[in-house]
């Protein structure tokens, strides 16, 4: 089990981590997300054991985890860190890249485990071309492929697949994910891409400000947000006052839970129609600011009408 108590950390005067804490069980897979600069980096970085904290402690089962001042080469042995800057090297291929850490002392085992690697992370027919050529989204492919070489118990990743095209990143993310699910690995990721989140994750940590805000399963904490903050980080969400439904406090829903209705307190004047395939996302005015939400056909600008909650 992974254990995080109370942990805080800062760069200058301000608190970069504070006084975070959560637990996480073996082979399971945590998603930290939050908006740019609240501490997810910096959060998987004093968990690798790159920093030294400034107070609480961090235990992997038994083992605590200790930073520079009591380790020559920062890290953890039992752990992998993916960055985000790679860091492959440039002149040697991309199967050596992925190799660099295994034994030559079994060749064969060695060129099979390269292989396996580059087939999960669908980058085999680039084996032997030199890192340098590479495209930044195949370089993310392979560093991904390097850090599983040596099967880490802690597997660290830090937006892992924000270089990658789409139309490879679902295929990616699924094969990449039930690999670490087969080998038991616990997994960490940093990220704010929400199909990592509901898609992956068994359970989800939000952070604000270098505190946690939030935590619970994918599917809680998008069905029942405690803030538009949390909500927002899972897409578009309109918070509306509470009058228009006959409620006391503000209302948060996302774009389909909206529904056009003959009449409601609710009414609006469409501004804007958003094609996105199977619907249009309709940006509309009311009296207290803009809201969206979808309609399966296009609705003209100054269209006025009702909306009330799915």
């Amino acid at each position: 089990m992974l254990q995080v108590n109370q942990i805080s950390f800062s760069y200058d005067i301000n608190k970069d981590i504070n006084q975070v804490n959560f637990s996480l069980q073996k082979g399971k897979n945590l998603a930290i997300i939050g908006e740019s600069g609240c501490g997810k980096s910096t959060l998987l970085k004093l968990i690798y054991g790159l920093y030294d904290l400034e107070e609480g402690q961090i235990f992997w089962n038994n083992q605590e985890v200790l930073g520079p001042k009591f380790h020559l080469i920062p890290g953890m042995p039992f752990m992998k860190y993916l960055a985000q800057d790679f860091d492959l090297m440039p002149f040697i291929t991309v199967a050596e890249n992925v190799g660099k850490y295994l034994s030559n002392f079994y060749p064969e085992e060695k060129k099979e485990r390269i292989a396996e690697l580059l087939e999960i992370v669908e980058m085999t027919e680039f084996a032997n071309i030199k890192a340098k050529f590479l495209s930044g989204g195949q370089m993310q492919r392979v560093a991904l492929a390097r850090v599983l070489a040596l099967e880490p118990e802690v597997l660290l990743l830090d937006e892992p697949f924000s270089h990658i095209d789409n139309f490879r990143k679902n295929s990616l993310r699924r094969k990449l994910f039930a690999y670490l699910k087969s080998k038991n690995i616990t997994t960490l990721v940093a990220t704010h891409d929400s199909t990592d989140v509901l898609s992956f994750a068994d359970e989800v940590v939000v952070m604000q400000n270098g505190k946690i805000v939030a935590e619970n399963s994918p599917n809680e904490l998008y069905n029942s947000p405690n803030s538009k903050y949390v909500a927002s980080l899972f897409g578009d969400v309109n918070e509306i006052p509470g009058f228009y439904f006959n409620q006391n406090e503000n209302q948060l829903f996302y774009p389909h839970q909206l529904k056009i209705v003959e009449n409601s307190n609710l009414k609006v004047t469409v501004s804007n129609a958003y094609f996105r395939g199977n619907h249009y996302l309709i940006e509309a005015h009311y009296p207290e600011g803009i809201l969206f939400f979808e309609n399966k056909n296009h609705l003209e600008p100054k269209t006025v009408l009702f909306l009330s909650q799915k």
